[in-house]
C-alpha cells in the first residue's frame, strides 16, 4: 500500500478544520512539487489561521501570480459550487457567478493586501489593494471583489469620523454581496454597516445589524477567516456601548468556535485583551490572566504593536488586585511606555501603598486628559474610589455626578452598577449611613445580575460598614463572611485583609482577639492546637492549602512564635481551646 500523499491530507485537514495539519501538509506538497493556485490559496489561509502571517501573505503573492497567469481559464475543474455546505471556502471561486481566475487573482491581493495592514505595514499593504483594484480595472470585471476593495476605504471613512459615509459605503458593499451571492462580503457589509450606525449615535439600530450579521457567522455561512474578524469586531462594538451582555455572549460563542478549529490562532491581539477582561469579570481570574499573558506574548512579536499597552494593562490590573504589587507596577509602567494609559490603575496601586494624596494628584490629572466615552466612565469610577481614600468627598461626589450622567446616555446594566456602587459609596463616606444602604443594595443587585462576583463582594465590604454606623452588626457580619468566601475564591488578597480588618474590629464585641488575632485566624489556632495539619484545616474550614499557610504566617507573626508547638501552647495560655 502507497502512502498518502500530502497534498491529499492537507486538503483533507484543511476541510475539517484542522489547520495546523492542514498548514503542514500542504506545505510539505509545495517542497515536493510546487502548488497549483488553488491550494496555494488554501495555505495561506491556513497558515493565517494559524498565526503563520508570514507565509500566509507569501502564500497569497504566489497564489496571485499563479491566477494571473491562468489568464481567463479560471480554476473551475475541482472548486465546484459549495453553496449550502456548513464552511463556505472563500478560496472555491467556481460558482457560475464567479469571474475566473483574474478575480480570484484579485481577491488574494485583497486578502494579502489587508493582512498587512493589519500587521501594521501600510505601504506595502496599500500596494497590494492597489494592484487588485489595477487587475480588476484593466479586465473590466464586474464582481464580487469589486466589493471587497470597497472594504478599506468605508474603514478609512469610518476611523476618520464620517460615519455616514462609511455607512453608505457599506450599504453598497452589502447590495454587491447580495448581488453575487458572497456571504462573506455581506457579512463584512453588515459589520461595517452595525459599526457606522454606532458611531452616530443609533446604537440600538446598530445593535440589531449586528446580531443579524452574527447570525451568518454563528450558522457556519461564512470562511473561517471573515468569521473571526466578524466576531472580534462585535466584541470592540459592544465594549464601546458597555453592553456587557453581549460582549460575555459573543465571547463565549467566539471561545467555542476557536476551539472546534484545530490549531485556530490568528483571533488573538486586543480581542485576547477584552476577552481576559470578560473572564476577570465573571471572576476567572486565572483563565483571564493566562488570557492578558499569551495577548502579551503574541503581540510582542513583531515589536511595536500600540495594543501590547493594553495587554500589559490588563495583566497589571489582575496583579494588583491580587496583591502583587510589584508586577503590577512593572506592567502598569511597561503600558505607559508604549502609550497606553497608565491610569487610574497605577494610581489605585498607589492608593493600596499608603499614597493617596499622590494617586489624587494623578487621577485628576488624568481625568482633564481622558476625552472618549469609552474610556471617560472607567477613570471616574477609580477618581471615586481615590477621591474617598483622599478624603476629599466633593471631588468623588462631582466624579458621580458625572457618571451618573453618562449612565443615563447608555442603556447599559453595567454602567448603571458602576454608578450605583459609586453613589452609595460617597454617601457612607459623607455620613449617611441610612441612604448609602439604600444605594449600595441597588448597586449589589446590579453587579449581580451582571455576573460580577468581585465587584458584587466589593459591595458588599461597603454595605458592611453602613450597616454597622446604623448599628445592625448581624447583617453586616453576614456581608463580611459572604464577602470573604468570594475573595478567598479569586485569590483577592488585599481585598481579603480588608475584610480581615473589619472582622477584627467586631471580633469579641469590638474588641481584638488575643494578640491582634482574627476570628478566622483564632479558628486555624485552635485547629493547630488539636495537631491538625495545613490540609486537614483546609478541609475543615472550606478554605485552600496556601490560604491556611497565609494564615498560619501572620498568626506566627503576631504572637512571636515561630513553630506550631509555640503557637499550640498561646492557645492553651489565652483560653483559646
Amino acid at each position: 500500500m502507497g502512502t498518502v500523499d500530502p497534498r491529499t491530507q492537507g486538503l483533507e485537514a484543511y476541510e475539517r478544520l484542522a489547520w495546523r495539519d492542514a498548514y503542514e501538509q500542504l506545505s510539505a506538497a509545495d517542497l515536493r512539487a510546487p502548488l497549483g493556485a488553488d491550494d496555494l490559496d488554501r495555505l495561506a489561509r491556513a497558515a493565517y489561521l494559524t498565526g503563520a502571517v508570514e507565509a500566509a501573505t507569501g502564500a497569497w503573492e504566489r497564489a496571485h501570480r499563479a491566477f494571473l497567469g491562468q489568464g481567463d481559464q479560471g480554476f473551475q475543474s475541482d472548486q465546484g459550487s459549495q453553496r449550502g455546505q456548513e464552511h463556505r471556502d472563500p478560496g472555491d471561486h467556481g460558482d457560475p457567478g464567479d469571474q475566473g481566475a483574474t478575480a480570484s487573482a484579485a481577491r488574494c491581493a485583497f486578502w494579502l493586501g489587508l493582512t498587512l495592514l493589519l500587521q501594521g505595514e501600510h505601504a506595502r499593504g496599500g500596494g497590494w489593494l492597489a494592484r487588485a483594484q489595477r487587475v480588476l480595472d484593466d479586465a473590466a470585471l464586474d464582481c464580487a471583489e469589486q466589493g471587497y476593495l470597497r472594504v478599506p476605504p468605508a474603514l478609512r471613512a469610518l476611523d476618520g469620523g464620517d460615519a455616514e459615509a462609511a455607512r453608505r459605503s457599506f450599504v453598497e458593499i452589502t447590495e454587491i454581496a447580495d448581488r453575487f451571492g458572497d456571504a462573506d462580503l455581506r457579512a463584512l457589509g453588515g459589520l461595517g454597516q452595525g459599526q457606522s450606525l454606532m458611531a452616530q449615535g443609533r446604537v440600538a439600530q446598530g445593535v440589531v445589524m449586528l446580531d443579524e450579521t452574527m447570525v451568518a457567522v454563528t450558522t457556519g455561512e461564512v470562511s473561517p477567516i471573515t468569521a473571526g474578524i466578524v466576531y472580534c469586531a462585535v466584541i470592540l462594538a459592544c465594549r464601546g456601548v458597555f453592553d456587557l451582555r453581549r460582549m460575555r455572549e459573543w465571547t463565549a460563542a467566539l471561545s467555542r468556535w476557536c476551539a472546534a478549529q484545530q490549531g485556530l490562532r490568528p483571533y488573538r491581539g486586543q480581542c485576547m485583551v477584552h476577552r481576559s477582561e470578560i473572564m476577570q469579570l465573571g471572576g476567572e481570574w486565572a483563565e483571564a490572566m493566562d488570557e492578558a499573558r499569551r495577548a502579551c506574548e503574541h503581540l510582542s512579536v513583531p515589536p511595536g504593536d500600540p495594543v501590547l499597552g493594553m495587554a500589559l494593562y490588563q495583566r497589571a490590573e489582575l496583579f494588583r488586585l491580587r496583591g502583587e504589587y510589584v508586577r503590577a507596577e512593572r506592567c502598569y509602567r511597561e503600558a505607559g511606555a508604549l502609550g497606553h494609559p497608565a491610569q487610574p490603575g497605577l494610581a489605585l496601586l498607589r492608593v493600596e501603598q499608603g499614597r493617596p494624596g499622590d494617586a489624587a494628584a494623578a487621577v485628576r490629572r488624568a481625568l482633564l486628559e481622558t476625552e472618549g466615552p469609552e474610556e471617560r466612565p472607567r477613570v471616574l469610577a477609580g477618581c471615586v474610589e481615590i477621591e474617598l481614600a483622599a478624603g476629599d468627598v466633593e471631588n468623588a461626589q462631582l466624579a458621580v455626578d458625572e457618571l451618573d450622567k453618562l449612565a443615563a446616555g447608555f442603556d447599559s446594566p453595567y454602567l448603571r452598577a458602576v454608578a450605583a456602587h459609586a453613589h452609595g459609596a460617597v454617601l457612607l463616606a459623607a455620613g449617611e449611613p441610612d441612604a448609602a444602604c439604600i444605594a449600595l443594595r441597588r448597586a449589589w443587585t446590579a453587579w449581580h445580575e451582571n455576573g460580577a462576583p468581585y465587584e458584587a463582594a466589593r459591595v458588599r465590604l461597603r454595605l458592611a460598614r453602613a450597616y454597622r454606623q446604623v448599628g445592625d452588626d448581624d447583617t453586616a457580619e453576614m456581608e463580611l463572611e459572604a464577602a470573604r468566601q468570594v475573595f478567598e475564591r479569586l485569590g483577592a488578597e488585599p481585598a481579603l485583609d480588608e475584610v480581615r480588618r473589619l472582622m477584627g474590629r467586631a471580633n469579641r464585641a469590638g474588641r481584638p482577639g488575643p494578640g491582634g488575632l482574627t476570628p478566622r485566624e483564632i479558628e486555624v489556632l485552635r485547629l493547630i492546637a488539636t495537631g491538625a495539619s495545613n490540609r486537614e484545616i483546609a478541609e475543615s474550614l472550606v478554605i485552600s492549602d496556601k490560604t491556611v499557610a497565609r494564615h498560619v504566617s501572620n498568626m506566627f507573626t503576631k504572637l512571636g512564635v515561630s513553630s506550631r508547638a509555640a503557637a499550640t501552647a498561646y492557645a492553651y495560655e489565652h483560653d483559646l481551646v
